[in-house]
């Protein structure tokens, strides 16, 4: 996990790290280590923001006579990463402490994003989570298009002992939803999980689909799931779905075999909006709080 950003990172490292810092030298440092940001699915731009910070950092510097040069170039470094990060620092939500202070139940999250990336399993696993911290939660199969998908759904309603609101395939994905919202308010149940069908997000048809769920069940939290093995697919993806929909916050699914990490770097930055959670397995406990600091000691070369 990672390795490829940080063998960038650490070459870097050595090279700036040798002799004395020179605008020169950084500069012809920063572009391999760009290259390599890019080779690793980190956004052109987020490759740029990151390099131009490093360079505004060590670039002029007075080193002084005991100062390791080495640990001054590693702070710099953890510094721009920081700042590409910052969002998912600042911005981060609990989320059983925002369900548990919500006076009007239910608290109503809906995940959107395209095919194949694992929402309904991230819905399943968001239920197992709540469930183990004393929260009641139903499931909202709004995805009434995929083959299966309510079924898959209900297989992990069963597994969890948590109840799954449907109707049937081609029926109406919004008033799935708004089901779902009226079955919690009448049982004070704590919170609404909405699954929704995977759309491509050019798609103007199903984003209005989509548009249409948000407009009834009204969420607290619209969460983009994506995949993170598809890199730079998945920012623009992430991109347009926040364009679109305005959306709050990221789940990341597949980290645990993300060898790159630049999707991560990349899509707080991009969209503004925190990383809330990554998807480390196939199991129900596999979804892990998104740690921006953890993560970045993880990048950071020796």
């Amino acid at each position: 996990m990672l390795d490829k950003i940080k063998q960038g990172l650490k070459k870097f490292l050595e090279i700036v790290s040798t002799k004395t810092i020179t605008e020169k030298k950084v500069e012809e440092a920063l572009w391999e280590l760009k290259l390599q940001l890019i080779s690793s699915d980190v956004s052109v731009i987020v490759a740029d923001k990151i390099s131009e910070e490093v360079k505004k950092s060590l670039v002029g510097v007075k080193i002084g006579l005991l100062e390791d040069i080495h640990e001054l170039v590693k702070n710099s470094l953890r510094k721009a990463i920081e700042d590409v990060l910052q969002v998912s620092i600042t911005g981060k939500i609990d989320l059983a402490s925002e369900i548990k202070n919500k006076k009007n139940k239910p608290y109503v999250i809906a995940l959107i994003g395209v095919n194949g990336v694992g929402k309904t399993l991230t819905a399943a696993k968001i239920a197992y989570m709540l469930k183990n911290k004393g929260l009641n939660c139903i499931l909202a199969a709004s995805d009434t298009f995929r083959a299966g998908s309510i079924e898959q759904l209900e297989k992990h309603g069963s597994k969890l002992n948590i109840k799954v609101i449907k109707q049937g395939y081609g029926s109406d994905a919004a008033a799935v939803a708004y089901d779902a919202i009226n079955y919690a308010k009448a049982r004070n149940i704590d919170a609404v999980i909405i699954d929704t069908a995977g759309r491509v997000q050019t798609d103007k048809n199903l984003m209005e689909e989509v548009k249409k769920i948000i407009k009834v069940a009204e969420p607290d939290l619209k969460i983009f799931i994506g995949d993170a093995l598809t890199g730079n697919d998945m920012i623009r993806q992430a991109e347009e779905f926040n364009n679109s929909l305005k959306i709050d916050g990221s789940i990341l699914t597949k980290v645990d075999a993300d060898v790159k990490g630049g999707a991560a770097l990349s899509i707080s930055y991009i969209t503004k909006k925190p990383i809330l959670f990554i998807g480390v397995g196939g199991d129900y406990k596999d979804l892990e709080d998104f740690n921006a600091n953890k993560f970045i000691e993880m990048l950071m070369p020796n």
